[in-house]
């Protein structure tokens, strides 16, 4: 399973406005995708298009997170979520 890792670039976190942001992102690949802390084992993932999810994940700027998704189109819906979780969507 394609996996990526990213640091979240926004000041505020993954909260509010750039985890609507992301979560939107998400819900657009033609993949299922997963997040979750990193070193948290992978069924602990949670998914990546759901604003709940995301807001309770907790990721704070400069936290690293993971990535997974499956299927056709998984690496570039990876490299696609990456470059939005590593821009400050509070700019």
């Amino acid at each position: 399973m394609p996996e990526r890792k990213a640091t979240i670039a926004s000041r505020v976190g993954l909260h509010a406005r750039p985890a609507s942001i992301f979560a939107e992102a998400a819900a657009a690949q033609p993949v299922d995708v997963t997040i979750a802390m990193e070193g948290e084992p992978a069924e602990e993932a949670m998914d990546a298009a759901s604003m709940l999810s995301l807001m309770s994940l907790g990721a704070s700027n400069g936290d690293v997170v993971v990535l997974r998704a499956e299927g056709d189109g998984a690496d570039e819906a990876l490299d696609a979520l990456v470059k939005i979780l590593e821009t400050d969507l509070d700019a």
